[in-house]
């Protein structure tokens, strides 16, 4: 490396010392949000479609769900929509119950979800429900079929 490299070097002012905004990800954000007729349809889609680096938002009315599309943070939608509209806006809490092992355990069962849907929660705190203990498989292998030595009763 040379003298001149050294110097250059020194009084570079490219790294470190510039102050650019990291670029935002492009993201699709769901919230859920109550909505029961056109109005609060429109009104919904028209706060959100307001928002810098919004590029597309899709409605779906019947499962009170929100989807927007875009350069945008998650939290900064759910609370435009909480102050333009007045309504609870929360992000989308429901994944399909095929994707869930315990669908219908108690705390990820919901009554209010669309149909098909579940609430998506921590699976490690339903994983009891998965494991049988050792003397529920004494008792299960004891009258089964495929154990060789196994009661029968008649």
């Amino acid at each position: 490396m040379g003298a001149l490299d050294h110097i250059s070097e020194l009084f570079d002012c490219s790294s470190g010392g510039s102050k650019l905004k990291k670029r935002k990800q492009l993201q699709t954000v769901e919230v859920k949000v109550k909505m029961d007729c056109e109005g609060c349809e429109r009104k919904v889609k028209k706060a959100v479609e307001g928002m810098k680096g919004v590029n597309q938002v899709d409605v779906d009315r019947k499962a009170n769900k929100v989807t927007v599309v875009g350069y945008v943070e998650a939290s900064k939608v759910v609370a435009r929509i909480a102050h333009r509209t007045g309504k609870k806006a929360e992000l989308w809490p429901y994944v399909p119950y095929d994707v869930v092992e315990h669908p219908y355990a108690p705390g990820v069962y919901d009554k209010k979800a669309p149909s098909g849907y579940v609430r998506n929660t921590d699976a490690s705190q339903y994983s009891h429900l998965a494991r049988a203990s050792s003397t529920e498989v004494r008792y299960t292998t004891a009258f089964s079929d495929e154990n060789p030595a196994a009661c029968v009763v008649m």
